[in-house]
């Protein structure tokens, strides 16, 4: 049974992700403490809010050494929403800049859509030979949020998937070494969500790549 830790940094809704892990048959622990979390097979960083407001909630836990120590010893990091906008290089809110971990290249933007949040379900392009997206389909995932990463991220291993919204293409999901994000609700997307969550949980299980922790400084396997 995978054990996977829920980093509580105030900012996410803790229990659906708990629950949907749950039913999967992993063993949850939910923790403020980084140190608790640091040696778990698969670490999740929910999110919701403003992008600022996490970022300042995950480096105040330690959040931010944690998932960097973590992706260094070649240990699963998973993001979802805000908690997948965190990893890329900075955030833009009303005008204001916040630096993110810098972990994936791209700046998190207001959506250009006319209708903004985008909230419900949508289509998800995975990337060719996707492990996150495997076995899912053509199945649409669940979306509330009103900021995204528009840019192509070139990455060499792995990929970036795709999701349109009002004309307005943008990130939904990251695959890069042990680090997966989600700009979607996995644990809120009925039967395609579980199927992200049970691939994850066979991925993190899987000891297959090694440390790197930034795109283009090192090169998972």
């Amino acid at each position: 049974m995978t054990v996977v830790g829920v980093l509580d940094y105030g900012s996410g809704n803790l229990h659906s992700v708990c629950r949907a892990l749950d039913a999967l048959g992993a063993t949850v622990k939910v923790s403020s403490v980084s140190a608790e979390l640091a040696d778990v097979p698969g670490l999740v960083v929910p999110g919701v809010g403003a992008f600022s407001a996490c970022m300042a909630g995950l480096v105040a836990a330690g959040g931010d050494k944690l998932i960097r120590d973590r992706l260094d010893a070649g240990k699963g990091v998973l993001g979802i929403c805000v908690g997948h906008q965190v990893m890329f290089e900075r955030g833009v809110e009303h005008g204001e800049q916040t630096a993110g971990l810098g972990l994936l290249p791209g700046t998190v933007e207001p959506l250009a859509a006319r209708r903004v949040p985008h909230m419900g379900w949508n289509l998800v392009e995975p990337p060719v030979r996707s492990q996150m997206f495997a076995g899912v389909g053509d199945q649409r995932f669940y979306f509330v949020h009103s900021y995204g990463v528009h840019r192509d991220l070139g990455f060499a291993v792995g990929g970036a998937a795709w999701c349109e919204h009002g004309g307005d293409r943008f990130v939904a999901a990251v695959e890069w070494g042990k680090l997966w994000t989600a700009q979607f609700h996995p644990e809120k997307s009925g039967a395609a969500g579980a199927a992200v969550l049970r691939n994850w949980l066979a991925f993190i299980a899987c000891d297959t790549s090694v440390g790197g922790s930034r795109l283009g400084l090192a090169t998972p396997v």
